[in-house]
């Protein structure tokens, strides 16, 4: 089961992929969800660094095919603005004088 987090602010999505309607949606559907379910981008969370490097490592390992500079720039406007990086999930590490001797 996959729990997914919606941004706070509310944005129209679209039944049918999931997605925000902002922007590049539709390009984002096409190219995106031709491989894979919409799921995996709607879940994830990045800035624009990471979901360019996420979009390397597809074509590197997954036969992603390039995409032209345009195409890509606005993916990755789309990407980062609407499913932007957030806080990490994690507790910090525990201090070492917290934890006990071995």
């Amino acid at each position: 089961l996959m729990v997914c987090t919606m941004p706070t602010a509310v944005a129209a999505v679209d039944e049918q992929t999931g997605l925000i309607k902002k922007g590049a949606w539709q390009l984002v559907a096409a190219h995106c969800g031709g491989c894979h379910s919409l799921q995996l981008v709607t879940c994830n969370r990045g800035d624009r660094q990471i979901w360019l490097e996420t979009i390397r490592w597809m074509q590197k390992r997954q036969n992603l095919w390039q995409l032209d500079p345009q195409t890509e720039d606005q993916i990755l406007t789309y990407l980062a603005d609407n499913y932007p990086a957030s806080a990490p999930r994690r507790r910090k590490p525990l201090a070492a004088h917290f934890l006990p001797t071995n």
